[in-house]
């Protein structure tokens, strides 16, 4: 078997995926503006945005690798590595860290075992600070997959990391 049949990561996009692609592709003004949607269409597929994917969307589009690249890694929430199933993004605003980031981050780091960046060894969580997830009102925050959490506290935190192991 080749290394695309051991890792989907590498595997060769599918046609209903090249398919959506080309649909972004045909509704955007250029191809940078379907780039963004392209690129979360093959994240939510595959977890993360390969280089063999970038490449490959990046061909769809008419771009370069380096052109599209560009766009997936100024955009924060494009993952151009592997994560955890769940990835917790961790508010850093000034608005939060007033209002105890700093402390809801050292929990989060002693709970988990990892350091911002990482993913726990089970793959279950990656950690990642974000600048900002527009809900100051409810500083500390943060965000797991969807799902936005606010108000953080221990015991807070601890509950809701229970609802995602």
């Amino acid at each position: 078997m080749s290394t695309a049949e051991h890792n989907p990561a590498s595997a060769p996009l599918d046609p209903a995926l090249r398919e959506t692609i080309a649909t972004f592709l045909r509704e955007s003004e250029t191809p940078r503006a379907a780039g963004i949607d392209a690129l979360k269409a093959v994240q939510k597929r595959h977890g993360h945005v390969s280089d063999d994917h970038l490449a490959e969307v990046a061909a769809l589009l008419g771009m370069t690798p380096a052109e599209l690249d560009g766009v997936a890694t100024f955009y924060n929430l494009i993952f151009r590595r592997p994560v955890g199933r769940h990835v917790i993004l961790l508010c850093d605003s000034v608005a939060c860290w007033v209002m105890g980031a700093t402390a809801a981050r050292n929990l989060l780091r002693q709970r988990l075992g990892i350091e911002p960046g990482e993913t726990t060894p089970d793959g279950r969580f990656t950690l990642l600070p974000i600048v900002c997830l527009g809900c100051c009102d409810r500083a500390p925050a943060m965000m797991i997959g969807d799902d936005l959490h606010g108000n953080l506290t221990p015991e807070r935190i601890d509950a809701i990391l229970e609802q995602y192991r």
